[in-house]
């Protein structure tokens, strides 16, 4: 009998889609450097400018704020460098201000700055993984330089009130970061709306390639390079462009844009499927994070006396796919520091799965999953009470 492969790990990455793949391969036929003035150069920097408006367009930002990235966590590194500079000059802001709760590639950031004595305040979270808000209030001031909050976290899907930070740090004349990352294409995100200066975001979470991503950048918003040596990206941004990924997550952005209130309606149906059958399936179990303020595909459950590295290969074996947590923090045997955070009992963190749904799940896909999981608990319970 076939083995089913049910993938439930798009939270780590997502699958191209068909569309995608096809526009990169056409893209390849145009070998000449963007940068470069004769035709084939020409050819291809329209390639990439198209490839730019369709992804200012997904996130409602101007084309000429976006800055194109190897990925979120070079963007996410950027912006916390531009403010290391701006500090290094003798900036009166000398104080940044981000959460217990980010991706690892600021939360690894924060432990580096603070080692080399830069003022990094994290802001704790309540219970479900949201901000504490009086706790932010409190951490604002007219010291602040940069106020740095995820969107969407890719561990539990809390969604965090960004606008509502953005507005209370303007206040106090502090810049504001969000990691959009996780929310593309799966809630609507308009870089307007939600008042902040710089955005990151990665083209792999919406059925783009991987090794190609944004920082938007609003227009007057304080830049320096990360990455210096070429005049491309106005200067912000240095290296020969990717055209063939570029114009990839461009066609990516179009699709998650034509897609996303029907994408975020079947996000949420799986997931709340799962969640249900889980819940009246097994017992003792916790679902972690927001439930009110969620990404529609995510779902973080701890299973007691069941460890999640074991879950995952028993899982694995039946030819499901999911993760612990963050794929980016994997070959770590601690727990997840998210849920930490967030006050959940350190057994209750070994014994987390994170699923996460992707517009390729169907609910089959749900339903071979509710047949396999509920005795793999039960035997691993079983073993870890003899």
């Amino acid at each position: 009998m076939e083995q089913h492969t049910i993938y439930l790990d798009n939270n780590a990455t997502t699958a191209m889609h068909e569309d995608v793949i096809e526009a990169i391969h056409q893209a390849n036929m145009l070998y000449g450097n963007a940068s470069s003035m004769h035709m084939a150069g020409r050819q291809a920097a329209l390639a990439i400018e198209q490839g730019r408006q369709s992804l200012a367009s997904l996130i409602d930002a101007e084309p000429s704020w976006v800055v194109f990235t190897s990925g979120a966590s070079e963007a996410n590194n950027t912006v916390f460098n531009i403010f290391k500079e701006r500090i290094d000059l003798g900036s009166k802001r000398n104080r940044m201000v981000t959460t217990t709760i980010e991706h690892p590639s600021i939360i690894e950031t924060v432990k580096y700055l603070k080692q080399h004595g830069y003022k990094v305040d994290e802001c704790p979270v309540d219970h479900t993984g949201r901000v504490n808000m009086d706790a932010m209030k409190s951490l604002l001031g007219e010291d602040v330089a940069l106020v740095s909050v995820m969107l969407g976290n890719n561990e539990i899907g809390t969604i965090q009130p960004v606008a509502e930070i953005a507005e209370l740090a303007h206040r106090v004349g502090a810049y504001v970061h969000t990691d959009a990352t996780q929310a593309i294409g799966k809630i609507p995100v308009s870089m307007k709306a939600l008042g902040v200066d710089y955005l990151s975001l990665s083209s792999h979470k919406f059925y783009g390639p991987k090794g190609v991503g944004a920082l938007v950048v609003k227009a007057k918003a304080p830049y320096t390079p990360l990455v210096h040596g070429g005049h491309q990206e106005g200067g912000k941004r240095a290296g020969t462009y990717n055209t063939a990924s570029i114009v990839g997550m461009g066609v990516a952005a179009s699709i998650a844009q034509r897609d996303q209130k029907q994408e975020q309606m079947k996000l949420w149906k799986l997931r709340e499927m799962l969640r249900v059958g889980i819940l009246e399936r097994i017992s003792n179990v916790v679902v972690n994070g927001n439930q009110e303020h969620c990404l529609p595909g995510t779902l973080d459950v701890s299973f007691p006396h069941a460890e999640g590295e074991s879950i995952l290969l028993y899982l694995d074996m039946e030819g499901i796919m999911v993760s612990t947590g963050s794929a980016c923090a994997s070959g770590s045997l601690e727990p997840s520091y998210v849920l930490l955070a967030s006050g959940v009992d350190i057994e209750l963190a070994h014994g987390s799965i994170r699923f996460s749904f992707g517009r390729y799940n169907t609910e089959q896909d749900v339903a071979y999953v509710l047949e396999k999981l509920p005795p793999i608990i039960k035997r691993l319970r079983e073993m870890s009470t003899r």
